[in-house]
């Protein structure tokens, strides 16, 4: 986001390599906040948790966007490394981590006074990065979790109605709906710009000493024509996701046209009827949740897979380990795969090598094995066991992670992380900001949230435009802008 003193558009040619999304949860929450929506405390309302009741109690006549937000958080725990990330989810879900789901203890009031004009860039319509994923999938988190203050998610989806412990959690679909339909039920379209693309965000100097924001881009209108802008702001709040650049093996023959980094391109190559039960199979680099969604995927159709991955099978780091069996079931099903239908195949009669049944007969899992090269003639070679394995293939999905794109600022954003000397990594090297107002340590006036910080889910990330409201509504900046 942008909190912008002054605001130009300048029409000029910009050669534009690149682009991003802008305007998922994170922007769409922080626009709600500007917009003089405020939380109070519901005085029909007890929180479960004693201490932080007692403390709302003391001044509830006051929006929590007015209370001291430190020590609101002081003794709270949760799955956020951010404070206001962590007491943000508990007004919203308290204690949803223990499987309750207990209401809001929050009610919203509206102070069109207090609206502070804002913009939010968008590489797409609102909802940022949910519009593409693939749409068979499931969330990780129940669909409530997904939702944005004030309008509840089952309220605008069908998911009040008959739903199972599985069906809890939602499609891509129903949340990319959820977002758009939410920015026009709560008056926030007329600060969303649709297909623009910034590319620069730069410091300059205003005169006088004081310092602005020059952020350059362009908007897509009328199918190709470009038009450029030029925007000045006092502040700017980044809230890019980490979806961008897929994670690379750098392995020889990464770039060949076979070798894929997402999991749309198995999609697609099924919908077209290039794969099938009579291809050679399938090899899916990972062991993250995007490399069991493909293996899912493709033992769907009957497509013959290879899952090679660096953990043991019984690494605690898997995320598998994390999931609940009762809600998870699919995955938990492709780690039962992956830990007894291992190469080689040692079956018999049907039966995998822990007893069990064999779920899908031509899924193979290489554990602790790395890829050691593609070659030209549709060959991956594996390495493992002290030994390399070659196997001929029909595709490779390399889905080992992504990482945020910050080429718009200088040095790819890296000056900005907790280890300024490596890349920008949502779980590794985060943006170093200010626990409570999420401003950059390293650059005054730019601010970061949701994944960039280290806030991968939808339920924490709506702390950082907690967060980032109150020192804005201080800063009383006129308008505004995040990316």
């Amino acid at each position: 986001a942008l909190l912008l003193a002054k605001q130009t558009f300048s029409l000029y040619d910009l050669a534009v390599p690149h682009s991003l999304y802008c305007n998922g949860p994170s922007g769409i929450c922080l626009s709600y906040l500007l917009s003089g929506y405020k939380p109070y405390l519901d005085p029909s309302a007890v929180h479960p948790n004693p201490v932080l009741y007692r403390k709302l109690q003391e001044t509830r006549h006051l929006p929590i966007t007015e209370q001291d937000l430190e020590y609101l958080s002081e003794g709270l725990e949760g799955r956020s490394g951010n404070p206001v990330a962590v007491l943000f989810d508990t007004l919203l879900h308290p204690n949803a981590d223990f499987g309750y789901e207990f209401p809001p203890v929050l009610q919203w009031r509206r102070d069109k006074q207090q609206h502070l004009p804002h913009l939010v860039l968008g590489r797409a319509t609102p909802g940022g990065a949910w519009h593409v994923m693939e749409g068979s999938m499931l969330t990780i988190s129940l669909g409530i979790w997904m939702e944005l203050p004030g309008i509840n998610y089952r309220d605008l989806t069908n998911n009040g109605k008959c739903r199972g412990v599985t069906n809890d959690r939602a499609t891509p679909e129903e949340i990319s709906s959820y977002y758009r339909n939410y920015v026009k039920l709560m008056g926030l379209k007329q600060n969303f710009v649709d297909n623009t693309y910034v590319t620069s965000v730069e410091g300059v100097d205003e005169g006088g000493g004081g310092g602005l924001w020059e952020v350059r881009g362009y908007q897509r209108v009328q199918g190709d024509t470009h038009v450029p802008f030029c925007l000045f702001s006092e502040n700017v709040v980044l809230a890019t996701g980490a979806s961008d650049s897929p994670a690379q093996l750098g392995v020889e023959g990464e770039e060949l046209p076979f070798v894929f980094h997402n999991i749309s391109a198995l999609g697609l190559a099924v919908s077209r009827k290039k794969l099938g039960p009579n291809s050679d199979p399938v090899l899916i680099v990972g062991a993250g949740l995007s490399a069991a969604d493909a293996v899912l995927c493709a033992c769907n159709n009957n497509i013959s897979v290879l899952h090679a991955f660096r953990k043991h099978v019984d690494d605690p780091g898997l995320i598998f380990k994390q999931l609940p069996k009762t809600l998870y079931p699919e995955y938990h099903k492709v780690y039962h795969m992956m830990h007894s239908q291992t190469h080689p195949q040692p079956t018999t009669n049907n039966m995998a090598a822990s007893g069990g049944p064999v779920l899908f007969p031509d899924y193979t899992s290489f554990p602790e094995h790395c890829v050691e090269s593609f070659q030209p003639d549709m060959k991956c070679v594996l390495q493992g066991n002290n030994s390399l394995k070659a196997f001929k293939i029909s595709m490779a999905l390399v889905l080992i992670g992504t990482h945020p794109n910050l080429f718009f600022l200088k040095g790819q954003g890296q000056y900005l992380g907790l280890d300024p000397t490596k890349p920008i990594s949502c779980k590794q090297n985060p943006v170093d900001v200010h626990p409570y107002t999420f401003e950059c340590t390293k650059d005054p006036g730019l601010f970061a949230m949701g994944p960039l910080v280290g806030d991968n889910f939808v339920r924490f990330l709506k702390g950082g435009a907690l967060g980032i409201f109150l020192i804005s509504a201080k800063l009383q900046t006129p308008s505004s802008i995040w990316l």
